[in-house]
């Protein structure tokens, strides 16, 4: 049965939906152009909500579970915001349009910010991160574009070329080492992923390299022998630096939504996945994809990549990104 709310809070706004202090002005306005097509998707769906009466009911709530899973937030995710804000309706109420966006942007954020863990850093160097992910996801070029990254910070970097199947994945990540002015490690075409990483880590030890960056294979996911070959691969890192590798990032396409999702769910199981790396943000209508890896995988989002230029990887903020997907 549909519902009308018309009553006003009689308690102070609780300090989880107070406004967030602004994000960095850079970060936000590249974020913001970042989530255009999704942000333009997603805000002309809430508007339609309310055109129409100014009043939040039931019929309301239903039109905006639709806008949630054109985005991508996809269904299980979508149905707990939903079922969320229902009751908050029934209890409280909601008076129009503006706050109903105001308490869609809390339940969002407070889903991103549940998994945004600190990254632990080990007390001495290398720090290894493992990138891994299908083909096409980004995974060589992000490996490129964390380089530069880590570089500007003050980081001394080294990458290992450890894709050594696909046809020329080695030749692309020595461009990018190139350009990020970084040194690479690499053996032939069709050589081993494991020794390519073992001289990797002896090189790091050896230089005393703050972080190393490890491009990994990237063959059909449902291909047991690639997870098995990631599960190798992450036992000689340890064997080499206990505790190593100390970050796993997986890179998913953002144009893909709901199947980069399960992707995620097959190398979380495989490769103990620590963070995701979501590329291709800028060309996406589906960066709900996001929410959907935060609530239903408890995985945060490292860093997303907005474009083709070599400093388009941003390292990811929840604010920011809430802000920029609902302003």
């Amino acid at each position: 049965m549909a519902f009308s709310i018309f009553g006003k809070r009689d308690t102070p706004t609780p300090a989880s939906q107070q406004p967030e202090p602004p994000a960095p002005r850079g970060l936000f306005d590249r974020m913001k152009q970042a989530v255009t097509r999704t942000r333009e998707s997603l805000s002309n769906s809430i508007a339609s909500v309310v055109a129409l009466t100014r009043e939040v009911d039931d019929a309301s709530l239903d039109d905006l579970e639709l806008a949630l899973l054109a985005s991508d937030i996809g269904s299980t995710t979508t149905n707990e915001i939903i079922t969320t804000l229902r009751d908050r309706a029934l209890r409280q109420g909601i008076s129009d349009g503006a706050e109903l966006k105001s308490l869609l942007k809390a339940e969002i954020l407070h889903i991103l910010r549940a998994v945004d863990t600190p990254v632990i850093h080990p007390a001495s160097p290398p720090e290894v991160i493992m990138m891994v992910g299908v083909n096409g996801s980004g995974k060589t070029t992000t490996s490129g574009k964390l380089a530069a990254l880590y570089r500007r910070e003050g980081h001394t970097v080294l990458l290992c070329a450890a894709d050594t199947f696909r046809a020329a994945a080695i030749e692309q990540l020595e461009v990018w080492a190139q350009r990020s002015n970084v040194d690479l490690i690499k053996t032939r075409q069709g050589g081993d992923p494991s020794a390519a990483l073992f001289d990797a880590l002896t090189a790091a030890k050896a230089r005393s390299t703050g972080v190393l960056l490890v491009d990994t294979a990237g063959r059909l996911h449902t291909k047991t022998d690639l997870m098995k070959e990631l599960d190798k691969m992450r036992r000689t890192a340890e064997r080499l630096i206990p505790g190593a590798p100390h970050q796993t990032l997986l890179v998913i396409d953002a144009t893909t939504g709901q199947n980069g999702l399960q992707q995620a769910r097959i190398f979380t199981e495989a490769a103990h996945v620590t963070g995701i790396v979501l590329t291709k943000l800028d060309g996406s209508a589906k960066g709900g994809i996001v929410v959907a890896i935060a609530h239903e995988l408890g995985l945060p989002v490292r860093f997303a990549g907005v474009g083709e230029k070599l400093e388009d990887i941003l390292p990811f903020d929840p604010a920011a990104f809430v802000d920029s997907l609902l302003d």
